[in-house]
């Protein structure tokens, strides 16, 4: 290295150590750095919904047929027709299968035939007995004679009873050879072809008949919840036969609501002891028979109507082992739980029957940044808005 180069590098140091000595005390003077906590989380919060509500009874049922039937051959003979087409509906007395009536004709016109015999017979007898009692008065004949014209009288008489009773027993028969519908309703597929020899050794189910409008459902209530009502009855001074027809409403699980709605017609007069629930059964209009024998179905009774209760929105509900919640936002803005008893579910709102007050805050949104005992920004809306 130079001469001239050693100078240069002897300068750089220098220059270098000058600055750091001049940085020094700057650097003594910056202050010390501080944790900063970051702002309280923002929830939206509102006051719950009073309003007047309908008080349900849900549960679940099942539907049935109000009238079902088997169609039964009750008579020997060959199928001759099938006068309906599987799943019709027919009317009541609408013939629905023939079943070879010629042997039964046959043996309805020689049971008529005996009968005019037996009918002739008496009117012979009866003719004779007359007369030979006109003649006794007179000693023409014999009380012998007379007794003899009796008997005879009354042996056709009888034979005259047993001869209408075979006449109507063979237009029973002769009537059995036409399946008649009992009532309104859709007929099943035929369980039997045409030409097959059916009542061979028993009767023979050709196929069934239901009457599906208007058609049944079936549930249960709880007896405790029947109780309840009664004694609210009671306690209004109204009587069951004044309140007058219960509705019922129903709907299916692939409905919205329940867009189906009738009346019960029979309560049990009995508690079921394995269950703890009376048996009830509504009647329900059916045009077009969405309802179908067997449904699973949704039902609700109205219970009470215009009842005052607070609503929260659904997404407001919390849930944990202890059972449900909601957060509220009370004094300086602290997040508090409180433990709720949750009554229906009405449109998307749940009713809150207990641990909620009128003016209490629920934070509706933000739920997940609302931790209980810490402070949040709270901003209001309404409970409906929330929904």
């Amino acid at each position: 290295m130079g001469q001239g180069e050693a100078r240069r590098v002897t300068r750089a140091y220098r220059a270098a150590g000058a600055a750091l000595i001049l940085a020094a005390p700057l650097a003594g003077c910056k202050p010390d750095n501080k944790y900063v906590a970051p702002p309280p989380a923002a929830v939206t919060v509102a006051h719950p919904e009073a309003r007047n509500i309908t008080r349900y009874y849900e549960t679940s049922g099942t539907t049935a047929a109000v009238d079902q039937a088997d169609l039964m051959a009750r008579i020997q003979g060959f199928l001759v027709s099938q006068n309906y087409t599987d799943g019709q509906a027919v009317k009541k007395g609408a013939l629905l299968f023939t079943i070879e009536p010629p042997p039964y004709k046959a043996k309805l016109d020689q049971a008529q035939a005996q009968q005019d015999a037996a009918q002739a017979l008496v009117a012979q007898s009866d003719a004779e007995y007359n007369r030979n009692a006109s003649l006794t008065k007179n000693n023409f004949v014999s009380g012998t004679t007379l007794d003899q014209s009796r008997s005879l009288r009354d042996s056709n008489r009888a034979n005259l009873v047993a001869a209408q009773a075979n006449t109507e027993l063979a237009k029973i028969n002769y009537d059995y050879t036409q399946v008649t519908a009992p009532f309104d309703g859709v007929v099943t597929a035929h369980l039997v072809s045409v030409g097959s020899l059916v009542g061979a050794n028993n009767p023979t189910k050709l196929a069934t008949i239901l009457q599906l409008d208007p058609i049944d459902v079936n549930f249960n209530v709880s007896d405790q919840e029947l109780q309840r009502y009664r004694a609210a009855l009671a306690a209004k001074g109204v009587t069951r036969e004044a309140l007058g027809p219960i509705p019922v409403e129903v709907g299916l699980d692939t409905e919205t609501g329940y867009p189906h709605s009738g009346t019960v017609d029979y309560v049990a007069p009995l508690v079921d002891n394995t269950t703890g629930t009376v048996a009830v059964r509504a009647k329900l209009a059916n045009e077009g028979h969405p309802l179908l024998p067997g449904n699973f179905v949704r039902v609700r009774v109205p219970l009470q109507r215009d009842v005052p209760a607070l609503l929260v929105p659904t997404a407001a509900i919390g849930r944990d082992q202890a059972g449900s919640y909601v957060l509220t936002v009370g004094s300086g803005d602290v997040v508090q739980q409180k433990r709720v008893t949750l009554g229906p579910t009405v449109d998307t709102m749940r009713v809150v029957d207990s641990g909620l007050g009128a003016e209490d805050n629920v934070v509706v949104a933000g739920l997940q940044r609302a931790v209980p005992g810490e402070k949040v920004q709270p901003r209001v809306q309404t409970a409906s808005a929330a929904k």
